[in-house]
């Protein structure tokens, strides 16, 4: 059944049971990266088919910018035809993500249990909002809910000001990629063993563990980290500083660099000042430090101090809107856009971030339609499988 070009994961089928975005990013990376995606879609089809607008072509763009290198197929569990052809996808899959509600597929025969008694080497990845234990599995997990419970919320916006979510949904994405590891880590172990294994990923753990600094302050010192606009807690400078004509966010990680910092801003004597010689101090005395910087920033424009601030190789950068982030990504030679399918009908989709010098990834397919490949699917679901 597949097309795809050799890649690192050629050769694998995944059987993608997951809607919305952690399961689906999770598929578009090994799909990019060479596996065989089938998406399995409801009657409905995938909810963020309707999460409009924005469109392109009539279609949403959240779809479209996680559902590349799949074919569609559009099964009903509830009817035991579809049903059948689902677990038996699972019984042919290396791989089956899925983010139902613990135990929601089991009166489908398709959860962990059921599906690894037929095919003992399956990589079955299941994602939740809260974990399976007996009181996660009966709360719903969206990503907005985990930026809320998690903390991270209490940490962004400002600092005088009310609790902001993340503009994106930073939790869905993390959980998607700790999945990928996860199951790229059983995938090794299955070469040496023969076995598969259950890979279980939730929404809160990526929290925590994705919070880092944050959470292991208070796991580690018993510190409850607070919310400080665009503040860090252990560095200064480390936000944006406003200039002629807009902020510039400037940092400085170490006494090393502020000292090239403050020579491009032509106060090299700050970097001799008691008060600020050392991290801890200009962290500490951010208040007394902050009016000095805006001072000379204040003399010219953004990209001006950008242009000469990264040429002493101290990291800076505007504060763009997003067309701009892609314009210089662009100008930078990132080729961050792709075109996915033929010419004339290909959709522009973002690049997979990965590099590999030998087997990169590849874009074969536009993100497909409602059971566009409903037909192909079951037509080879039904057939007997090549030994």
């Amino acid at each position: 059944m597949s097309d795809a070009a050799a890649g690192p994961l050629d050769g694998l089928l995944v059987a993608d049971f997951s809607r919305i975005l952690a399961g689906p990013y999770a598929t578009m990376l090994l799909a990019d990266l060479g596996a065989e995606v089938v998406k399995v879609e409801g009657p409905r089809g995938d909810d963020t088919r309707s999460w409009v607008p924005p469109v392109h072509d009539g279609v949403s763009t959240y779809f479209l910018g996680i559902n590349r290198n799949k074919r569609s197929v559009a099964l009903d569990f509830a009817d035991e035809t579809d049903a059948a052809l689902a677990r038996e996808l699972a019984r042919r899959a290396d791989i089956v993500i899925e983010n139902f509600r613990p135990g929601g597929l089991a009166k489908y025969g398709l959860d962990y249990d059921s599906v690894a008694a037929a095919n003992p080497r399956v990589l079955y990845a299941s994602i939740s909002g809260f974990g399976s234990g007996e009181q996660g599995r009966t709360l719903p997990g969206y990503d907005l809910i985990v930026q809320a419970i998690s903390g991270l919320m209490s940490l962004t916006g400002p600092a005088d000001g009310e609790p902001y979510r993340a503009g994106i949904s930073v939790f869905d994405v993390m959980a998607g990629m700790h999945a990928t590891i996860g199951l790229l880590a059983a995938l090794h172990r299955r070469e040496e063993t023969g076995r598969g294994q259950h890979v279980e990923v939730n929404l809160l753990s990526s929290a925590l563990s994705g919070m880092v600094n944050h959470t292991s302050a208070y796991v580690a010192a018993g510190v409850v980290p607070y919310r400080m606009g665009n503040s860090h807690p252990s560095l200064f400078p480390y936000e944006p500083l406003p200039c002629s004509d807009g902020e510039l966010v400037v940092t400085a990680g170490n006494d090393q660099q502020f000292g090239k910092l403050v020579d491009v801003l032509g106060v090299p004597e700050l970097a001799d000042d008691p008060r600020f010689a050392k991290n801890p101090d200009r962290t500490a005395r951010r208040d007394e430090l902050r009016p000095l910087l805006v001072e000379r920033l204040s003399t010219r424009t953004t990209m001006e101090w950008f242009r000469d601030i990264t040429a002493a190789g101290i990291a800076c950068g505007p504060i763009n809107t997003v067309d701009q982030g892609v314009a210089f990504a662009e100008g930078i030679g990132l080729d961050p856009v792709v075109d996915v399918g033929p010419s004339g009908a290909s959709v522009r989709s973002v690049r997979n971030p990965i590099t590999l010098s030998e087997t990169p990834p590849t874009y074969r397919l536009p993100p497909p339609a409602l059971d566009e490949h409903g037909a192909e699917i079951r037509r080879w679901l039904g057939e007997e499988p090549s030994v």
